[in-house]
């Protein structure tokens, strides 16, 4: 396998988990998130299982799943989580927010046990994360819930990144499967005990199965880039996915893309090909 797989299959992340992003927060301004989310992973988890059926994959050791199932445990809540504060109405702020903590975590354990990356990667690492903490600066006091909301979120996140990891180098779509199935169970939950269900519309329905099929091809191609690569560079480079969101949110609802937020998108920019670099 070419040592360029995990970059590709990092790209592939970036752009899959942008526009996810982007359709289930806009979803969330029409309906309930968590509600949103368990029809997500529904469409996820059904589209997964036909793929690894189909693709005749192996299926992973007990252990593997374990992991898969504790990953998906912590992805469910936290894309639950991300949908709400999405739903806002800012996405500039949530999204990259989100993406600071559920990159800079795992890759500071990574850069503990297995040592540094190169001098290119950790500037590469450092302009990643100064972008993004530019593009969710904001003065507006009102977005303090968001705030948090997406500080949970990055957290949560984390803990899935590191569970996958965990998970070891098992069939990525059968341990995406499991994990999907955790992700389910904790939303379907929470979306129950709200007695929120009836608070969907069609057309919001059609746009979380959008989010999630977009979403779980993200996934599969982040377990499959952290099983070939270093968790650290998948996971920083992965992080990048907001930029899609802002874009998108920019281009579609008119959102305000400020300098502060260009200047941000322009060091994300300039960081990729640091990241990139073999």
């Amino acid at each position: 396998m070419s040592n360029s797989a995990p970059i590709g299959l990092g790209l592939c992340t970036i752009l899959s988990w942008g526009g996810s992003n982007f359709l289930g927060g806009y979803a969330s301004r029409r309906a309930d998130p968590f509600v949103l989310s368990a029809i997500s992973h529904l469409a996820a988890l059904a589209l997964m299982i036909l793929a690894a059926s189909a693709l005749h994959a192996p299926f992973p050791a007990r252990r593997a799943l374990l992991w898969a199932f504790g990953a998906g445990l912590a992805g469910g809540l936290a894309l639950a989580i991300l949908y709400g504060s999405l739903s806002s109405g800012r996405m500039g702020l949530a999204a990259p927010v989100v993406a600071i903590l559920s990159s800079g975590i795992p890759a500071a354990v990574t850069m503990v046990r297995e040592g540094s990356p190169g001098a290119t990667r950790l500037i590469g690492f450092a302009l990643a994360i100064f972008g993004v903490s530019l593009i969710a600066r904001t003065e507006d006091k009102g977005d303090k819930k968001a705030l948090a909301l997406a500080v949970l979120a990055g957290c949560c996140f984390a803990a899935y990144s590191l569970s996958i990891k965990q998970a070891g180098t098992g069939s990525a779509m059968w341990i995406e499967v499991h994990s999907r199935v955790a992700a389910f169970l904790v939303t379907a939950l929470i979306a129950l005990c709200g007695s929120k269900l009836g608070q969907l519309d069609q057309r919001s329905g059609v746009w979380a199965i959008t989010a999630g099929s977009l979403d779980t091809v993200g996934s599969v191609a982040f377990v499959r880039a952290s099983q070939l690569g270093r968790l650290d560079t998948v996971v920083v480079l992965s992080s990048l996915y907001p930029l899609v969101t802002v874009l998108l949110a920019s281009a579609f609802l008119r959102e305000r893309l400020t300098r502060c937020k260009a200047l941000g998108v322009c060091a994300a920019i300039v960081a990729l090909p640091l990241i990139a670099r073999q």
